[in-house]
């Protein structure tokens, strides 16, 4: 006679650890599927102005935030603008400690309520960039300009940026030196032909037709980069005779009418002498009549 098989049943210690084998796996798959949902970072993109430096990416975040990390080439990343719901983060600082070099940016992606996240964030690196190279040259501004017989004389604002050294802020010319140069546009108020002048300085003087009004603009560029290398032109600006034009017909006005009374006094003295002359002479003529 064949004996009974019973079922089974597992030890207490056994039923403990398929409970805590459970308990993992879904952690594990909570995790996983939590990670799934977390957007990542694209479309990173420079924007820089005269050093003005902006990492811009998409897209806006719903669920997730972002941090930014920066590096120089082959050295160590550093985090900036930390768990942000932004989608840019102005890097200026970290560039100008040395325009010179090649950066590399990331993003990184992490879920809303994970600020003490501990595993991998997804990232998405960002194109390199160097600074002196890449960064685009802003509008110039024409500080001051003077006309003076034929000679013209136009003065350019020397730009700051925001790159210090020694706690002082850097001019687009301390940065560049000799590579900045400057191109001004001119022709006369009355014409549209264009003549062009260069100095590698902040300074024009330029020989012009005397009495000739005058407009002009002005350009920076750096000859020696493949892109990014003109600025856009600065507003117009114009010379102008116009005060001193009418300041001299009205001296002639003035001179005109002195000359016309002068003359109107003198013939009206004139007259009048005549006409006494006149008068004394028909009396001495009547005299030996009235004797007679």
């Amino acid at each position: 006679m064949e004996t009974p098989t019973w079922p089974r049943v597992p030890s207490p210690e056994a039923a403990v650890a398929r409970m805590l084998l459970l308990i993992w796996v879904l952690l594990q798959v909570a995790r996983t599927s939590g990670t799934t949902e977390v957007v990542v970072a694209y479309n990173l993109t420079w924007k820089s102005t005269n050093f003005k430096t902006i990492l811009e990416w998409e897209p806006k975040p719903i669920n997730h935030v972002y941090t930014v990390q920066i590096s120089p080439r082959l050295g160590n990343w550093k985090s900036k603008c930390f768990y942000t719901t932004d989608t840019e983060c102005d890097l200026t600082d970290e560039i100008g400690n040395d325009v010179n070099q090649t950066y590399q940016a990331r993003v990184l992606s992490y879920p809303a309520d994970a600020t003490d996240y501990s595993g991998e964030p997804p990232f998405t690196n960002s194109p390199e960039f160097t600074p002196y190279l890449e960064t685009k040259l802003g509008r110039p501004t024409i500080q001051s300009f003077k006309q003076v017989g034929t000679k013209l004389n136009v003065t350019i604002r020397d730009t700051r940026t925001l790159i210090r050294r020694n706690g002082t802020f850097l001019s687009l010319r301390d940065v560049f030196g000799k590579n900045l140069i400057y191109t001004l546009y001119y022709w006369k108020a009355s014409s549209t032909g264009k003549k062009t002048a260069k100095t590698n300085t902040n300074e024009f003087l330029i020989d012009v037709d005397e009495g000739e009004s005058y407009c002009f603009s002005v350009q920076a560029a750096i000859p020696s980069r493949k892109a990014n290398q003109k600025s856009p032109e600065s507003p117009i600006e114009c010379t102008s005779h116009e005060k001193g034009t009418f300041t001299g017909v009205l001296l002639i006005i003035v001179i005109v009418v002195l000359v016309v009374l002068i003359l109107i006094i003198i013939l009206s003295v004139t007259l009048y002498k005549c006409r006494k002359v006149r008068a004394q002479q028909s009396g001495k003529e009547s005299s030996p009549l009235n004797a007679a």
